[in-house]
């Protein structure tokens, strides 16, 4: 595609319902100065046709909520999207999501529709959230013609910032699992893999008490600080 193409790129054509839908969903909110507990936390992991940030696609989303100091497993979310123009690379047999699936899947736009519906105007979090945040956010904006702007934090990072002691480094999520010795029955399906991130963060959001740090906005200023430690050059 050339660039003049890519620019002018033709908007979504979305139905009266679906625009409508579109302009009601609620504006996210910059993370504040409650209390962690009281925050509600949307923790989000995808499955994706590849690792390609700009041509692969998303191909499933789960979700799950963080409330009051628990997952609510009453606020659950699992979409799978109809892709079927879109290659599939031999990992996504891993996620189970074979081609008969993904062409019975739920139309991209409506799925998204009911997705940022859930999300609401809540902070996301997952684990290497920078992928999944422009994943989720070319989906959005390819298919609905909306810009992502929630607050999005990387468990990737809390993780190691909370737990100094541990002796991981660029851990995997199963590197933390084991750590803690999470009962884990089910792995690499989007809404499991969300479910055992959120368990994970449940311990994160515990360490983070322990430590004053009370609040999501002081949360993600003491990530962003660790994240500039680490990026320091060392002499």
């Amino acid at each position: 595609m050339s660039w003049f193409g890519w620019f002018h790129k033709q908007k979504p054509r979305l139905n009266a319902a679906q625009q409508q839908r579109l302009e009601q969903l609620p504006k996210p909110c910059a993370l504040g100065d409650g209390s962690l507990r009281n925050q509600r936390w949307v923790v989000v992991d995808l499955e994706t046709s590849g690792l390609n940030l700009n041509r692969d696609q998303v191909l499933s989303i789960g979700a799950v909520v963080i409330e009051d100091g628990a997952v609510d497993f009453s606020q659950l979310f699992e979409r799978t999207l109809q892709r079927t123009d879109t290659k599939l690379s031999p990992s996504v047999l891993i996620h189970g999501l074979g081609p008969s699936a993904i062409a019975a899947g739920s139309d991209p736009a409506e799925a998204l529709l009911d997705f940022m519906a859930f999300v609401g105007d809540s902070p996301l979090l997952a684990f290497h959230a920078p992928f999944d945040q422009h994943m989720l956010g070319r989906a959005l904006k390819d298919s609905l013609g909306y810009r992502l702007a929630h607050p999005f934090l990387d468990v990737a990072d809390l993780a190691p910032l909370l737990c100094p002691d541990a002796t991981l480094r660029e851990a995997g999520l199963d590197d933390w699992v084991k750590h803690f010795q999470l009962q884990v029955g089910e792995r690499h399906h989007a809404s499991a893999d969300a479910l055992v991130t959120a368990e994970l963060m449940l311990i994160l959001f515990s360490r983070a008490r322990q430590q004053q740090i009370d609040t999501p906005h002081a949360l993600q200023e003491r990530v962003a600080q660790w994240k500039r430690r680490q990026q320091a050059p060392s002499f």
